[in-house]
């Protein structure tokens, strides 16, 4: 089964290395982030990956061009101003009718358990399908009773709230609901298919995080150095 990685945004809010290049090569732990994210979903079995670069896309070509690790992988360059619908419709031709593939950003790390996400989206017979997270909270979070701090914790996750963690599977329908580069898929095309009910969701509990900063990549260099992903 096909995993399609949308490594092609300039990835602004991270200066400090995307000038230089695009956030998915962005270190962590000694290797860029996108390569433990395709050795997450190689764990699981699954072993073809699609990249769909833009923003200094052929730095990730490069790297990977002679890659012993992946060797079933495609890097398609889909633009350098493609919204991420736009990415995702000019890989249409690399899919069969009703075939399934998985689709994630290539800025995120978790430990969802890709099997039973498969099979729930199977089963739900839904369009798409995507991965709910509990987001962080950006600041810490007080308890306080007559002026005493009775609980301290330093950016808790909401345990109310629930987001779009990526890590989605999505049907060959799902190109029906892009337009055309310019499409923000997440504006438009997961909206329209929720109107639609043909968007379900797979509620994750477990480890998530999204690198879109100095303070999460220091962060996640700090999980792995712990051994806690």
């Amino acid at each position: 089964m096909k995993t399609v990685i949308l490594a092609g945004g300039q990835g602004t809010r991270i200066p400090e290395y995307t000038k230089k290049i695009p956030k998915p090569m962005i270190k962590v732990a000694g290797a860029p982030l996108l390569t433990h994210i395709m050795k997450f979903y190689q764990s699981y079995g699954f072993n073809e990956f699609i990249i769909a670069v833009g923003y200094k896309g052929h730095i990730i070509k490069n790297y990977y061009k002679n890659s012993k690790e992946f060797k079933n992988l495609k890097v398609v360059d889909t633009g350098n101003h493609t919204m991420t619908g736009g990415r995702i419709l000019r890989l249409k031709k690399l899919f069969s009718i009703n075939e399934n593939f998985f689709l994630t950003y290539g800025d995120g790390l978790s430990n969802v358990n890709l099997k039973k996400l498969l099979n729930f989206h199977i089963k739900s017979k839904k369009i798409a399908t995507l991965t709910a997270v509990h987001p962080p909270v950006r600041f810490g979070e007080l308890k306080i009773r007559k002026n005493n701090v009775l609980k301290f914790e330093e950016k808790p996750e909401s345990i109310s709230t629930w987001i779009n963690g990526g890590f989605f599977v999505l049907n060959y329908k799902i190109f029906k609901s892009i337009r055309n580069d310019q499409t923000n898929f997440e504006k438009s095309s997961l909206e329209l298919l929720s109107k639609k009910k043909n968007l379900a969701a797979f509620k994750h509990n477990g480890f998530w995080k999204c690198m879109d900063n100095l303070g999460d990549k220091n962060f996640l260099e700090k999980l792995f150095k712990q051994k806690t992903i």
